[in-house]
């Protein structure tokens, strides 16, 4: 069924935003309601963490704790609204509504719907970032323009937690079973990541053992972007988006090509 020679098809970067822009469509028909939470979220969080806690911590990097906190929460925002889509999103269209068995009756191969799907959630990831930035800048907690440089870094996260989350994906058999990935990994991973609090203030053990988790990597970028602390040790940070991303994406894809084409 899926054997057609590919040069017939039509160009990558087509069926790519073809993919993209399905998404887009689906997404923006409930635009309020799926997009209203991504400026409220931070009020919250901002209300009921950083100002109820804010007044009793010393500064942070040479910032208030509150402008600390407001420069590591679009990162979050990015990764759990596209290990959402990239989980529980991907899981229904693959094994419930069949959307990607319906997809591939078009001239579309089984990579160009989860490339597609990953630049979509790098979209979304951007879009979420600039809510975020939006809200606390509102407040006055991160400078502008320069903090605008969070989207870029907002793309960069969506796209590798989309990537992180295929996988996943890949291997569960059971909705059900994405409890343990949001509960067991990507929110203890919000703790202990530079969000709440610096690296630098875990155990000496634990340091290392943080620089392994993605979010760390966005998070200290996105920091730098926004106060304009740039160092080398940004450079590491991109390569490991960089690395992290591609060879998870392929890995994801591999997978579920599997699962499609049988």
């Amino acid at each position: 069924m899926h054997n057609n020679n590919e040069q017939t098809y039509p160009l990558f970067l087509f069926r790519i935003a073809s993919v993209w822009y399905r998404h887009f469509r689906v997404y923006t028909k409930s635009l309020i309601s799926n997009g209203l939470p991504a400026f409220l979220e931070p009020l919250v969080f901002l209300a009921g963490i950083g100002l109820g806690m804010g007044t009793y911590l010393p500064k942070m990097q040479g910032m208030s704790f509150l402008t600390f906190l407001a420069t590591g929460l679009p990162m979050t925002a990015a990764m759990f609204t596209a290990a959402f889509e990239c989980s529980y999103g991907t899981f229904i269209r693959l094994e419930f509504d069949k959307t990607y068995e319906g997809m591939l009756t078009a001239p579309l191969l089984v990579r160009d719907l989860f490339i597609g799907e990953i630049l979509w959630c790098g979209t979304k990831g951007m879009f979420f970032s600039l809510a975020v930035v939006i809200v606390v800048a509102v407040f006055g907690l991160v400078p502008m323009p320069a903090s605008i440089g969070a989207c870029v870094v907002g793309f960069m996260a969506g796209i590798m937690f989309a990537s992180l989350s295929l996988l996943i994906t890949s291997f569960v058999a059971n909705i059900n079973h994405f409890n343990f990935y949001f509960t067991g990994f990507l929110s203890p991973m919000f703790f202990f990541s530079g969000v709440v609090f610096p690296i630098e203030n875990l155990p000496k053990t634990l340091r290392p053992v943080a620089e392994f988790f993605p979010l760390t990597h966005v998070v200290r970028l996105c920091r730098g972007v926004d106060m304009g602390q740039f160092s080398l040790h940004m450079i590491w940070d991109i390569l490991f988006i960089a690395g992290f991303t591609v060879i998870l994406a392929v890995l994801a894809i591999s997978r579920l090509k599997k699962r499609l084409v049988l």
